[in-house]
């Protein structure tokens, strides 16, 4: 659930033993060499193609250069993310009292591989290995999804398109249930964590949320968004009118300003968010 700055979407890793691994493991010196060499490769393939497609800048339309230069920041991006993964295989890992995850056998333990991601996300944020993650909850191609109660063999992505059909939304209600569970289960870790005179989930901001507010109609608005942990003042639930929308990046001016970043817009904001104060 990441973007480079000119649009790309960054691959993401789905495997919660391959992020563990790559967090709280180090290789052996053969190991290592053998990852920073695949790196440089990428490195000098990258500086090959680069080259090779600038001759093409001089003979081409506007609009084509224009395209050639969503591709050349693409390259940049890339070359510094290869950059810093080389410079990655260098650092020592933290270490962890806690075994390595068994990732699920199947595409139907949905669950259980999104309360693995969590659990790897606790450790690194608790280890301070990272100081933001995104993960991506894709419901869009997960199969049928084992949660009590959930027979349809179509998927969540079917349920989502419920046609307000009473069985549908009972069976989308029970996997939504489990979800809930999941994420009180993220911000319980994050509370039983202690950083010095606080919790952790008091110096963790949890965004969580979803790009539909209807899903059976696929409207874009009055998305339901649950935000927690940070510092702010929670408890609290705001609602803003539902014809004239309330700009949900006023959320994430809000969160950029926590992180001291000395921000007073983003994309469609009118400035921080109204009702969000700190504690």
């Amino acid at each position: 659930m990441s973007w480079t700055n000119s649009g790309a979407l960054i691959p993401c890793e789905d495997k919660a033993s391959a992020v563990f691994k790559k967090l709280f493991v180090r290789g052996t010196p053969d190991e290592v060499r053998e990852q920073k060499r695949r790196l440089e490769l990428g490195q000098s393939i990258m500086d090959a193609v680069s080259d090779q497609v600038r001759g093409l800048e001089k003979g081409v339309s506007a609009r084509d250069k224009e395209r050639l230069d969503q591709y050349f920041t693409g390259v940049r991006d890339l070359e510094v993310r290869l950059g810093e993964s080389r410079a990655w295989e260098d650092k020592p890992k933290p270490t962890v009292k806690v075994p390595a995850p068994i990732d699920p056998p199947g595409p139907k333990e949905y669950m259980d591989k999104t309360r693995l991601m969590y659990d790897v996300a606790r450790l690194a944020i608790e280890t301070d290995s990272t100081r933001l993650i995104t993960i991506l909850l894709d419901s869009v191609n997960s199969p049928t999804i084992e949660v009590p109660g959930v027979t349809i063999t179509d998927g969540y992505h079917s349920l989502s398109h419920h046609g307000k059909s009473p069985a549908k939304l009972k069976q989308l209600e029970a996997i939504d249930l489990e979800h809930m569970k999941l994420l009180g289960g993220l911000y319980a870790g994050l509370k039983g964590a202690k950083e010095g005179s606080a919790t952790l989930l008091d110096r963790t901001m949890v965004l969580y949320g979803s790009n539909l507010g209807n899903a059976n109609t696929h409207v874009t608005t009055n998305l339901p968004i649950i935000f927690a942990g940070g510092g702010f003042q929670h408890g609290q639930h705001l609602l803003f009118d539902r014809q004239s929308n309330y700009p949900l990046p006023n959320l994430f001016v809000s969160m950029l300003q926590r992180l001291e970043l000395k921000v007073d817009n983003f994309a469609s904001s009118t400035g921080p968010m109204k009702g969000l104060t700190l504690a």
